[in-house]
């Protein structure tokens, strides 16, 4: 949302084309370097690889600082910038494998509920603290190979089927997420006929909150998670997150404000005339030298679907900030539980290049279903795909246990 305000505002060239490389250009760089960067520390000591990092994320947020500076080409700087912030952020594959290898099975939970706050944190004052109090989490300790109570389990096979059905868990976690991340903006700005600066301070606010929610949600998970356990929270999770959107499907009978402005364009719609002419008289004319706000009539949904109401979108964000920090930490607590005693780098450089992949695939999804066919058919299938992980969940959930549960050494 900001990024796509600081990038129209610094190089009005740029289009709605490459607005999307520019949002997605962090997740490509954090997809390609967090298996490199687990690899790195399964092999060398874990100060290296996050050394090198976060020296790769100061200097990108430098040149973030400064992409205004040059007189032109100032769009490429910032997607250079936001690649190489993402790439740094790649680091954060060699935390998770740091805590899996530094704490047992009774810490695990907990610590990885920590280290999710701090990226909570980062996501409330700012992207360019996320690294940084990922880092944080771990200053003062030693990166180096440490001893766990798994650590004299003698080897064997990982359950691959877990890890894989893992990686698609995490993968639709972050998916949800990040297309809802994604249509906020646009609709807010279509439901409750906001302008760009509403939309970025409101929409704000209410992220803002969201993190500050998930701070919350982090440390109720740490004592709840030893009551009932992590696939327990894992499926209340993801049964949150599906009531958050059912809630947001529109109903009822009141349209959204339709745009005006757009009609001089000569971008009707395949409608009748007599469903164009009714919503124009239901439409309180405009300003013409104001910004124009409302439903772009080009979106032919917005004459006949009915708006979302702003109790509906704040009751299914505050769902969503719910179940989504609960999935999410849960899941690759899960994962590093199942890996067990073996150097974790490179598994949880996959299972964060899975989610790098979701931040990108989710925004795409989202905005061309939205544009097209509006937020009922939208939401009606992220709901079904909400659906069909639980129904994973369910298939694989005796698999999900640790890798010394699995093998007998403890009791579950």
């Amino acid at each position: 949302m900001i990024i796509i305000t600081s990038v129209w505002q610094i190089d009005q060239t740029a289009d709605a084309s490459f607005l999307g490389w520019v949002i997605a250009s962090f997740s490509l760089g954090q997809m390609v370097a967090s298996p490199i960067f687990g690899l790195w520390s399964n092999y060398r000591p874990r100060k290296e690889p996050l050394i090198v990092s976060i020296f790769i994320s100061v200097a990108a947020n430098c040149l973030y600082a400064y992409v205004h500076v040059p007189a032109s080409h100032n769009k490429y700087y910032m997607l250079v910038a936001r690649g190489l912030v993402g790439f740094g952020a790649g680091n954060v594959a060699v935390i998770r494998s740091y805590i899996s290898g530094a704490t047992s099975l009774q810490e695990r939970t907990s610590s990885m509920a920590n280290a999710s706050a701090c990226q909570a944190l980062g996501f409330i004052l700012g992207p360019e603290h996320r690294v940084d109090d990922s880092g944080r989490q771990c200053k003062n300790v030693n990166f180096e190979e440490a001893s766990t109570d798994e650590a004299q389990v003698p080897q064997g096979n990982i359950d691959q089927v877990a890890v894989v059905a893992t990686n698609v868990l995490f993968f639709v976690v972050l998916f949800i997420f990040a297309l809802f991340e994604t249509i906020v903006t646009p609709l807010t700005m279509d439901m409750y006929a906001w302008t760009r600066e509403q939309a970025v301070l409101y929409d704000g606010i209410i992220l803002a909150a969201l993190g500050v929610e998930a701070v919350i949600i982090f440390m109720v998970i740490k004592l709840l998670s030893k009551k009932i356990g992590e696939r327990a929270i894992l499926l209340g999770g993801l049964i949150v997150v599906w009531v958050g959107f059912f809630i947001l499907l529109p109903w009822g009978n009141q349209f959204p404000k339709i745009q005006w402005e757009d009609l001089h364009n000569n971008s009707i719609p395949n409608t009748t005339f007599g469903e164009i002419i009714i919503a124009l008289w239901k439409s309180p004319r405009e300003d013409h030298n104001e910004e124009p706000t409302g439903c772009p009539i080009e979106q032919a949904w917005c004459l006949y679907i009915p708006m979302i109401h702003l109790a509906q979108f704040l009751t299914s964000a505050a769902l969503i900030g719910i179940g989504y920090p609960s999935c999410n930490v849960m899941s690759y607590t899960l994962y590093s539980k199942i890996l067990g005693p073996k150097p974790q780098g490179v598994y949880m450089g996959w299972l964060t290049a899975s989610g790098s992949a979701a931040r990108i695939l989710g925004p795409v999804f989202i905005s061309q279903l939205y544009t097209s066919w509006g937020p009922r058919w939208a939401f009606s299938l992220v709901c079904g795909v909400v659906v069909l992980t639980i129904l994973l969940l369910l298939v694989v959930y005796k698999r999900l246990v640790a890798f010394s549960v699995r093998h007998g050494r403890i009791q579950e």
